[in-house]
């Protein structure tokens, strides 16, 4: 079979959250040309106009919710799964940092961290599995964060919550391999995204400097994993974490 047909995702329907913008909708978009039917789920009303945008490359649907409010996440799934007929991709993407150092960091901003961060990613796979369960197939994808492994300066917090969506990633994939669903995570390096855009320029080129690759990685590298692993062709990938960091932990 050609390789381009096992990476098609026909007849495969996705959720993707923290779509409106950045690495989630360089994902939903990336799935879209692939074939797949996919659900951008966000907090900002930016969500409606990136579906907009997307709607000429396949079927899309925008859902505005918010990931720490479990009646809503099951909600936007129950209207997906009524859509497209099911869910057989998750991409738990929806994330947000507050730097601060292990001194500064308050217990806001530690709980505000936690509950998008790890809290959504649970929400999600919880109510996605027993629809993937029942089809005997299913993907469940989850941002990490090259900081999980190497950490991060003044990102107590962030660090801690990527940290924990390995460890969640490896208990999926262990209970839920048998039913035919993988769990896999994709650790991102530094990517132009606008969350980079607020790093001062000289952190940034100390860290363009020191990644063998001697740039930053953009958004469609990092969509293309996400689709590798969500295809046939990573159907053998499971309690993986997947670093696309250009080298910076070599």
């Amino acid at each position: 079979m050609p390789t381009r047909d096992l990476l098609s995702m026909a007849d495969r329907a996705a959720v993707i959250t923290g779509a409106a913008r950045g690495l989630g909708a360089a994902t939903a978009e990336a799935f879209l040309r692939a074939g797949a039917s996919v659900t951008l789920l966000d907090i900002s009303k930016d969500v409606i106009e990136t579906g907009e945008r997307l709607a000429p490359h396949g079927t899309v649907a925008a859902e505005i919710a918010d990931v720490t409010d479990r009646e809503a996440v099951e909600a936007v799934i129950a209207a997906s799964v009524k859509r497209h007929g099911g869910v057989d991709v998750l991409v738990n993407n929806a994330g947000v940092v507050h730097d601060a150092t292990l001194e500064e960091v308050t217990d806001e901003q530690w709980d505000a961290t936690m509950d998008v961060n790890l809290r959504g990613a649970w929400h999600c796979a919880r109510a996605v599995v027993p629809h993937m369960s029942e089809r005997g197939f299913g993907r469940i994808l989850s941002a990490s964060s090259i900081v999980a492994r190497s950490g991060n300066f003044g990102q107590t917090a962030y660090a801690a919550s990527k940290a924990g969506i390995v460890g969640l990633t490896r208990v999926w994939a262990r209970e839920l391999g048998p039913r035919g669903i993988t769990a896999n995570a994709v650790a991102p390096g530094f990517i132009e995204t606008e969350m980079v855009k607020s790093v001062p320029a000289k952190v940034v080129a100390n860290l363009v400097a020191r990644t063998p690759a001697g740039r930053m990685g953009r958004p469609e590298e990092v969509a293309n994993v996400y689709l590798f692993l969500a295809s046939e062709l990573g159907s053998f990938i499971n309690g993986a974490v997947v670093g696309v960091d250009g080298g910076l932990l070599i």
